[in-house]
């Protein structure tokens, strides 16, 4: 009996994106969606990716929660929780091209500007997190997309890369198991989903391990570059995938 394809691309697409996201603490979702919803279909890729995003969040918690910063991440959480709300009413409104131009205009604006002039304002205490945290609430609610605010705050209040890294995940974490309940409320946990997921689970943590170790050899200052430069691929990403799609 012939072997699907996918049993090997997918686990490859998500090694890869899984890597960035171990590496840097983000950018896995909006690197892997595109690649899988063209191999496996949006139904099967959105619940997938998410799977994979706890088992990332959950991994790197595990092996870095020393260097999480609880004051920033219970703000971002609490102010993700309260826009989740908003996002789920954008989501059932007519406005996702628009969301999306503005999100990919921003992220292109940003990480350009930071990577010209890359001494930007930094934010001396965690009171912002509740403004940041909000805004990838209301992202996450409407389109999956809760990241960007959080990075941008991250990258804004100077954290090491240890701390960048860890951090996120305190904040992805609670945010990405709202967002599997809902899969499974939803009934996408199907059989495929499950077994693409268990195929995919040892290179998933073979990127957590080496990623892990990458971050750890990164100087801060390079550090920052990366991020900036992998926020300007990803608005890059969106942007053309909101336009092919309209």
């Amino acid at each position: 009996m012939a072997v699907e394809p996918v049993v090997f691309l997918v686990p490859a697409v998500l090694f890869l994106s899984s890597l960035t996201r171990a590496a840097f603490g983000f950018g896995d979702a909006l690197l892997a969606m595109p690649l899988l919803a063209m191999l496996v279909g949006v139904r099967t890729a959105a619940p997938l990716v998410a799977l994979v995003a706890g088992v990332l969040a959950a991994s790197i918690l595990i092996s870095s929660w020393r260097h999480v910063r609880p004051a920033s991440a219970w703000r971002l959480i609490l102010g993700g929780l309260a826009g989740i709300p908003l996002g789920l009413w954008f989501l059932r409104g007519a406005h996702e091209t628009l969301m999306k131009l503005a999100l990919a205009a921003g992220l292109i604006a940003y990480s350009a500007y930071s990577l010209i002039r890359p001494r930007l304002p930094r934010l001396k205490n965690d009171n912002p997190a509740f403004l940041f945290g909000f805004a990838g609430g209301i992202l996450g609610g409407a389109y999956n997309t809760n990241g960007p605010p959080v990075v941008i705050y991250g990258a804004l209040r100077r954290w090491s890369p240890a701390s960048f890294r860890a951090t996120l995940q305190g904040y992805f974490l609670p945010s990405g198991l709202l967002i599997l309940a809902g899969h499974g409320a939803a009934g996408l946990w199907t059989t495929r989903v499950l077994h693409l997921f268990l195929i995919s689970l040892p290179a998933t943590l073979a990127a957590v391990w080496l990623g892990e170790r990458i971050n750890r050899r990164i100087p801060p200052g390079r550090f920052d570059r990366l991020v900036n430069g992998i926020l300007l691929l990803i608005g890059g990403l969106l942007l053309a995938q909101t336009l092919l799609s309209g």
